[in-house]
């Protein structure tokens, strides 16, 4: 097969809080599982992120704790990094939107390339009226203002949501205009806003739609090695271009953020919307770690607007609106940039506390499950798996302790951790800590041979589809299905009888383990590590070749000693 290119990133964490579960099964974990199989596959691929640091919800946080907005976004900049490292999530570089480091860089792409949509007639500049808050003096853009959400739902229904923001409904999805928000009140002062005039930029959405519009049809099928986009994407996006898409303001009455560059009077003052500068961190991100690894920043141009290069996004469901819309008409305004290949978006995952009913995780109430807090006791790919295990591909799901500790007890510990024991266990005892030699191999030795060849073929088809749940599921089908075939061969029985058919037997067993050690490796890499430490196979930095998944252990290669791959756990 070709060896492909891809630049692979994941949604920008707000740098104002602490990561829980939710932001990991979202965007970061499924990111981190795709770009480990391709690498594992032979491709060549770049896995770019970092923080949002501009906008108004780093300024709302920093205004809670007390601190500079700076010392705020570096603060949890470097605490989201130490998270996604002890969870294995790791990016090729993870940089921030206002880091030293990154800034400069990120300004001038961002500048760049709204000059240059300006340039092009795309914006239209506008003087309407927005909420004021008279008490705090200032504009409210954004995030500052909460309200009642006046979109209807599909069957014409009002939404209804009354905790919406002024840029996006949670509950429904769409874009909010915080002018049209019902009852809107400003999170600085709790005070209602008044509407005044002020002046800003607006992207001309409309004027991209034929082009939007069959570019996403066309993302309904796989094509030329790209999977079909998740109904939920399609359907929502879809929806929105007929409907019309509106203009957006790009631009904002801030003092945290991009400088608007344009040398007009009404721009003094104003920042670029922090959701037209946070995407274009994907390439400066990828501008700097260009710059950090030995070439000029403007090698990105090779990963963004070389159409060889294959741009994959994964998001969270609210991100849905700006990248599959917002940010493809803004590389289609400016020309140059090759459009995504794939959107990933994976919706919200609640949470069920035991003895309690299922609800919406909240940062603001506490109701989380914190990567932080979770690393200090507990091993990373429990977590990696029953994130997998449940994953919001299709719908919102539940992150349930009473579940995550029994599918830890029964699925990681008793099938999979069972099998991979028992059988490297009982051949270093006694196959004197080496692979036995295969012998006269029966039907039911190849069967299980051809089976995991089988299953191999369908977690590839399933992480090409990125469907990361179904190919966790195969994974589990092999690791059920090779207790299935020891329990049948009775190698501990056979062991009296005849060594040479226990060897036979535990031949397979080893080249199930192997293959079990690869095909896990990009869901849990730390415990494929370990396999393959008792196997004694070498990894190229926790890499596994996929196709080594059915290559055999040759007769006589020395085992290492067994370890325990998982513990039982209980509340």
């Amino acid at each position: 097969m070709a060896k492909r290119r891809y630049l692979v990133t994941s949604g920008l964490p707000y740098s104002n809080g602490r990561l829980h579960v939710g932001h990991v099964a979202g965007a970061y974990l499924p990111a981190d599982t795709f770009v480990r199989y391709l690498r594992a596959r032979g491709d060549e691929a770049l896995f770019v992120c970092g923080s949002d640091d501009n906008g108004v919800a780093s300024l709302i946080s920093a205004r809670k704790e007390g601190i500079p907005v700076e010392e705020l976004t570096a603060k949890y900049n470097a605490r989201q990094a130490k998270d996604f490292e002890g969870l294995g999530i790791r990016f090729d570089i993870f940089g921030g939107t206002h880091q030293p480091g990154f800034t400069d860089l990120h300004n001038r792409l961002s500048q760049e390339m709204f000059k240059t949509i300006h340039d092009k007639g795309y914006f239209t500049k506008k003087t309407t009226k927005q909420l004021y808050d008279v008490e705090a003096g200032q504009f409210l853009p954004d995030r500052y203002v909460k309200g009642t959400c006046y979109h209807k739902l599909p069957d014409g229904s009002d939404c209804g949501y009354n905790e919406a923001y002024g840029d996006q409904c949670e509950s429904c999805g769409h874009a909010i205009d915080p002018i049209g928000l019902i009852d809107p009140l400003s999170t600085i002062t709790g005070t209602k806003p008044e509407p005044r005039e002020t002046t800003h930029w607006y992207l001309r959405l409309e004027a991209f739609e034929k082009r939007l519009l069959p570019w996403l049809e066309g993302k309904r099928r796989p094509s030329d090695g790209d999977p079909a986009w998740r109904e939920t994407v399609l359907n929502f996006t879809l929806g929105q271009i007929k409907q019309g898409l509106p203009e957006r303001a790009m631009t904002r009455d801030l003092d945290w953020g991009v400088p608007v560059p344009l040398d007009d009077p009404d721009a003094a003052g104003k920042m670029l919307y922090v959701w037209f500068d946070a995407p274009i961190g994907y390439v400066s991100f990828t501008a700097a770690h260009c710059e950090r690894t030995g070439s000029d920043w403007s090698e990105y141009r090779r990963w963004w607007k070389d159409p060889d290069c294959r741009l994959v996004h994964f998001i969270g469901e609210d991100n849905t609106v700006f990248h599959a819309l917002i940010w493809p008409a803004m590389l289609m305004a400016e020309g140059t940039y090759q459009l995504p290949r794939t959107v990933v978006a994976n919706s919200f995952l609640n949470i069920k506390l035991p003895g309690q009913e299922e609800q919406k995780i909240s940062k603001s109430r506490g109701m989380a499950i914190w990567v932080e807090e979770y690393l200090k006791n507990l091993e990373p790919d429990p977590l990696r798996y029953y994130l997998t295990a449940i994953s919001p591909e299709t719908s919102r799901t539940a992150f349930d302790i009473d579940d995550f500790i029994a599918r830890n007890n029964g699925e990681l510990l008793n099938a999979l951790g069972n099998f991979v024991n028992r059988t490297v266990t009982f051949t270093h005892k006694h196959f004197d800590g080496a692979v036995p030699d295969p012998g006269e191999r029966g039907p039911a030795d190849q069967e299980h041979l051809a089976f995991i060849a089988a299953q191999k073929e369908k977690i590839t088809a399933c992480l090409d589809a990125c469907r990361f749940k179904a190919a966790l599921s195969e994974l589990m089908i092999l690791a059920r299905a090779g207790n299935v075939y020891l329990d049948l061969k009775k190698p501990w029985a056979q062991r009296k009888e005849d060594m040479a058919a226990c060897g036979a037997t535990m031949n397979i067993g080893v080249q199930t383990v192997r293959a079990l050690a690869v095909l896990m490796a990009p869901f849990m890499p730390f415990s494929a590590a370990k396999i393959a430490g008792m196997l004694n196979i070498p990894t190229d930095g926790e890499i596994l070749p996929w196709d080594s998944s059915t290559s055999e252990l040759v007769a006589g290669h020395p085992l290492a000693e067994p370890e325990i791959l998982f513990r039982y756990r209980s509340i």
